[in-house]
């Protein structure tokens, strides 16, 4: 095999020619056509005219808000990031198609029948020919349509799904949409049709199609609509819940338009038609302005899907697959100390060591079992999976993150009057309980509400001023402690005291 320098639409493009009695092939190292930026593209323009921020900006401030899960907010920033980058690419490819069919309008207009004026109207893209260029022409190819890449995201409840979708709707200035799936049926059954998440995109851009066909939608709950088996039914009964909401979706996320209706008085909007009734015509012409259309026309081609849930189960399909049995005296037995990497799916985990997360191993086919129809999977070529809380992220949880759970407990009790302390043995005690019993921060919510109960049902109304929670009251081994109002010097010694005893031990 030779080298051979070929130039074909870059200096530096190698075309590797091999040689045989028989065979002759070519094999590329790049791309056959090579497509460049606008020459009036400036990246720092757009990203002020945007407001748009960078992938890192995006994950610094989810990290404000969702405790861990780095992987996911990479996933999520650079996929909204790039999101918005092709959909201004995009845009300029219209401009340019746009362009070009005036100058056929205008070519066609001057074929008028009678002797008329000459007018020269050069093609858009062959007009730098008429300044001396000389044959053959160098052919320019316009930039290609940028494909979406929709996100799946997996992970355990609690794990913060749903609030990455809520900080990314508050950091973004564009259409931010968030549906629940469980509803969700068959066009033509009892239940919400799919297109009612591309309704709560256009309310979100206040009725503004052109802003709603780039805006971004969330569908919480995705798990839900996973194909039912007929074990027990009808041989043969449709699946509206499951299997034909994947269908119903799958137009919408490849591209498709979507017409939704403006529902008059019951939602109103700029672009909603209020009901006349029986007003005569001096008021109804007494309305200045554009007839309000009833129907909207959005293109999802430039919409962002966003599909979460937590895929109860599907850890099992992939152990399944992953640890894969074998017996014989040849067979490869894993090994049990406990320096093996992570990437070793042991038959037996023991309880000491912390359990591997299964779902970052999942794969389409894993999807596929679980119940999803491959065309459905196809359409979501982006996978990011959330590892369930560990007890130090549960205490991030508690103290550090923004509006956290302690704090909004500190201005509960703060509302009556009341101030509220936490040791740090009680915290750690919290985590660990919260670790034991599972649900992520849903659980650690649980546990905090079950332990200030009896102090949410003592405080208002009495003369208490000053609540302590220390180790042993989150055990259930004692009750709360209160002081009333001027026992502050009290609390407050009370308070190092048990921290100092708490260190101790």
């Amino acid at each position: 095999m030779r080298v051979i320098p070929k130039s074909l639409s870059r200096p530096s493009t190698l075309v590797y020619v091999l040689h045989s009695p028989r065979l002759r092939r070519f094999v590329r190292t790049q791309a056959q056509y090579e497509y460049s930026p606008r020459e009036d593209y400036n990246s720092s323009e757009f990203s002020r005219s945007t407001g748009l921020a960078t992938p890192r900006q995006l994950a610094q401030y989810l990290d404000e808000y969702v405790v861990g899960q780095q992987e996911a907010k990479k996933v999520l920033s650079v996929a909204v990031f790039n999101h918005y980058n092709r959909v201004r690419a995009n845009m300029q490819v219209l401009e340019v198609e746009e362009d070009e069919s005036e100058w056929s309008e205008d070519s066609q207009s001057d074929g008028r029948s009678g002797a008329v004026p000459l007018h020269l109207n050069p093609h858009p893209r062959r007009s730098h020919l008429s300044q001396g260029t000389s044959l053959p022409f160098q052919l320019r190819y316009s930039a290609p349509t940028f494909e979406k890449s929709n996100v799946l995201v997996l992970g355990p409840t609690g794990s913060g799904k749903t609030l990455l979708a809520r900080t990314l709707a508050k950091v973004l200035d564009v259409p931010f949409s968030v549906s629940d799936a469980t509803s969700f049926t068959q066009a033509g059954y009892v239940g919400e049709d799919v297109d009612m998440c591309i309704h709560r995109l256009l309310q979100a851009a206040n009725w503004d199609p052109f802003r709603a066909s780039t805006g971004i939608v969330y569908i919480d709950e995705v798990d839900k609509i996973a194909r039912k088996s007929n074990g027990g039914g009808i041989e043969g009964s449709r699946d509206v819940g499951g299997e034909g909401v994947q269908q119903a979706l799958l137009r919408m996320m490849e591209g498709s338009i979507v017409t939704v209706p403006a529902k008059g008085s019951a939602v109103e909007g700029p672009g909603s038609a209020p009901s006349e009734g029986r007003s005569r015509p001096s008021q109804r012409n007494a309305n200045v302005g554009p007839p309000k259309p009833d129907m909207y026309q959005i293109d999802t081609s430039n919409v962002l899907f966003i599909l979460s849930g937590a895929f109860v189960g599907l850890d099992n399909i992939i152990k399944r697959r992953v640890a894969k049995g074998s017996i014989g005296f040849t067979a490869e037995l894993g090994s049990n100390d406990d320096t093996q990497t992570s990437d070793f799916m042991p038959f037996f985990t023991p309880n000491r060591r912390p359990l591997p997360n299964m779902l970052e191993h999942v794969e389409p086919t894993d999807l596929v079992k679980y119940g999803f129809i491959p065309e459905f999977v196809s359409r979501l070529p982006t996978i990011a999976t959330l590892a369930p809380l560990t007890p130090a992220d549960l205490r991030r949880i508690l103290t550090e993150v923004r509006g956290c759970l302690i704090s909004q407990y500190t201005a509960l009790f703060g509302y009556s009057g009341v101030e509220i302390r936490f040791t740090r043995g009680a915290l750690d005690e919290i985590c660990d309980k919260a670790a034991q019993r599972g649900g992520g921060a849903r659980g650690l919510r649980g546990i905090m509400e079950n332990l200030l109960l009896e102090p949410m049902y003592e405080v208002p109304g009495s003369n208490i001023r000053h609540v302590l929670i220390d180790k042993t009251v989150v055990r259930g081994e004692t009750s709360a402690l209160y002081w009333s109002k001027g026992e502050g010097a009290a609390f407050w010694t009370a308070w190092t005291e048990a921290e100092a005893r708490e260190e101790q031990t």
